[in-house]
């Protein structure tokens, strides 16, 4: 595997933390609203795909092919602006780790899924007992965020 590949994906996740208070605060700004704090996050990051995509030389005519694709192969789109938009609502309503302990456990669970079946095409991965003792250490990690601060008041 490239070693770039798994720097990106750790800075994907540094940042997702970043873009939901950034979010967060542009929401207060434009009138509370968290729909529109997407949108506009949305907006912002078109244009900034349209700019890297002119400047790699990616070939625009591609886009021509859009009414030949299936519908649901569009809904990656509604899921990236469901992502936006639920960061920017939960951040502030049960806390940045709170919320992303529990995306994350939900991304594992999702992903052990897709690989296991080969979803959409994924590679098939098998499940074996080192990645079900991952996914439980990373449930545990979920519980110990959400719910850990009630344990020590326990005593």
């Amino acid at each position: 595997m490239n070693p770039v590949y798994p720097l990106l994906a750790l800075t994907i996740g540094l940042v997702v933390p970043l873009q939901a208070a950034i979010n967060n605060q542009l929401k207060a700004v434009i009138g509370g609203s968290t729909i529109l704090a997407a949108l506009v996050s949305f907006a912002i990051g078109t244009l900034a795909l349209l700019a890297v995509a002119c400047l790699t030389g990616q070939k625009m005519s591609g886009l021509l092919q859009l009414p030949r694709v299936e519908w649901w192969m569009l809904l990656g789109g509604i899921l990236g602006a469901l992502f936006v938009f639920g960061t920017t609502f939960l951040a502030p309503r049960i806390g940045v780790a709170a919320m992303l302990s529990l995306i994350i456990a939900g991304q594992i669970l999702a992903s052990l899924l897709f690989d296991r079946l080969g979803l959409l095409g994924m590679p098939l991965r098998d499940i074996n007992g080192w990645r079900l003792a991952g996914a439980v250490l990373v449930i545990a990690g979920v519980l110990l965020v959400n719910f850990g601060d009630r344990l020590g008041a326990a005593k």
